[in-house]
């Protein structure tokens, strides 16, 4: 059945009171009805995941018209508050699918440049080897962006690894670059939200022990790797780098990495207005273009699984996620969970409003917590078009199940050695309330 059709049926079937403007939206007992149908949505993506694009689509349609018939967004009713929210979330979803479309060039020029292939005579022959590659990922991501350190890692891996890179190891990558961007304000969406708000970067960055203690319990995903393709014991003899499109790949990094920094530390009132990162990388590429073409042809192949991600952001940026439990430990460690199938921007906005969280704590839940599933994050969704095998979540969850151990055990050490200290009131905090006790201490 076509999107519009099944959007009619459920419209057909409202009471004609759920159309009354200013009605809350209908639910199943204390569970809205659009929780209900993500959760179709999201269990659509995992079980049919040949169908993953149609799927994602169709329930972003589906979604939107039940908010603007039956259900009011929080910025306002039917399609004028839809507009209003496709306003709020623009710069969001454009430099989504900026980077995306542009990251997979970028990852092209690298693979192309011979330096992947240099890197066997310098990583270990074992599973150290493959592990360390993770440690790159990640170290990569605490500056650039973990859809950027995502398809390096990528890239590297399809060439140490000679094509074949285990389902597991995938999953290994997202976790990687997810945890980079963990600890540092620029290097994920979400720490740069908390900077914004006023939140210190040294409150951000106590979440570099959990990166730490998250990487090391990546190991056996890399043993995994080792076992099922060994890494490349000797670099290709013919191998060569190609040092004018080395130049062109630093040069998309360098310029990304400064209007990031300068973006976010210079003009912050100014960095939520317009797609400011994305353009940059578009505006390198197009720059350098005559010193070497990119994969142009990649771009159509690149597209539908942009859009797919973009659905899925879509369809979670209109749930009714208007509240959270009280700020705690316990709330954080659970929205590393739900940060696998939410998105984790509107859960960190929502937590800047509400205050009283330890921010460390906070940065690395919402940014590695996503990279349990594949769609969980937008590194994973983008390694997933490099690697269509990864959208079998399936596989993904079974294979890649170390992942969440290594949330599970990093979020307690963390825990364990800093113990929970409510941090900074953002500048977002309406109605700051005094905070029973200043430690939470772990016994």
């Amino acid at each position: 059945m076509r999107p519009l059709g099944i959007a009619a049926l459920l419209l057909a079937a409202l009471p004609a009171t759920a159309m009354a403007a200013g009605f809350s939206g209908p639910s199943i007992g204390p569970v809205p009805i659009e929780f209900v149908l993500f959760a179709i949505v999201l269990a659509g993506v995992g079980i049919f995941h040949n169908s993953t694009f149609r799927t994602a689509v169709t329930g972003a349609i589906v979604i939107a018209l039940w908010k603007i018939f039956a259900s009011p967004f929080r910025e306002g009713a039917g399609f004028g508050g839809f507009l209003t929210h496709v306003e709020h979330e623009w710069v969001i979803l454009t430099n989504l699918f900026l980077l995306l479309m542009g990251f997979a060039l970028l990852a092209k020029h690298f693979e192309e440049s011979g330096v992947p292939g240099m890197l066997p005579r310098y990583l270990p022959n074992d599973w150290k080897g493959a592990w360390i590659l993770l440690v790159a990922v990640a170290f990569i991501a605490s500056f650039l962006d973990n859809i950027a350190a995502a398809l390096i890692g990528g890239a590297v891996a399809h060439t140490v690894f000679k094509g074949k890179v285990h389902v597991g190891y995938l999953a290994g990558i997202v976790a990687a670059s997810n945890a980079g961007g963990a600890f540092s304000v620029v290097g994920d969406t979400t720490t740069t939200m908390m900077w914004i708000a006023g939140v210190s970067p040294a409150e951000v960055f106590e979440a570099l022990l959990a990166t730490v203690v998250a990487v090391i319990f990546l190991i056996p995903l890399a043993m995994t790797q080792q076992k099922y393709q060994p890494i490349q014991a000797d670099p290709d003899k013919a191998a060569k780098i190609d040092w004018p499109r080395v130049f062109v790949v630093l040069s998309i990094l360098a310029l990304a990495i400064i209007v990031n920094v300068v973006a976010n530390t210079k003009f912050y009132e100014l960095s939520n207005k317009a797609p400011f990162l994305g353009m940059a990388v578009w505006v390198a590429i197009l720059a350098t273009a005559g010193l070497r073409k990119p994969e142009w042809k990649l771009l159509p192949e690149n597209l539908k699984g942009t859009i797919f991600l973009l659905s899925l952001v879509l369809c979670a940026s209109m749930m009714p996620v208007e509240k959270l439990p009280g700020a705690s430990w316990q709330t954080a460690f659970g929205l590393g969970f739900t940060s696998a199938i939410f998105d984790n921007i509107p859960l960190t906005a929502l937590a800047l409003t509400q205050g009283g969280y330890d921010w460390g704590f906070l940065a690395f839940a919402v940014g590695f917590g996503g990279s349990m599933i594949w769609f969980g994050s937008s590194a994973g969704v983008a390694l997933s078009n490099m690697y269509p095998e990864a959208k079998n979540t399936k596989n993904y969850l079974r294979h890649g199940y170390w992942v969440t151990i290594a949330y599970v055990i990093a979020f307690f050490v963390l825990l364990q050695v800093r113990g929970f200290h409510p941090g900074s009131v953002p500048r977002t905090v309406q109605a700051p309330e005094p905070v029973a006790s200043a430690v939470m201490p772990v016994r």
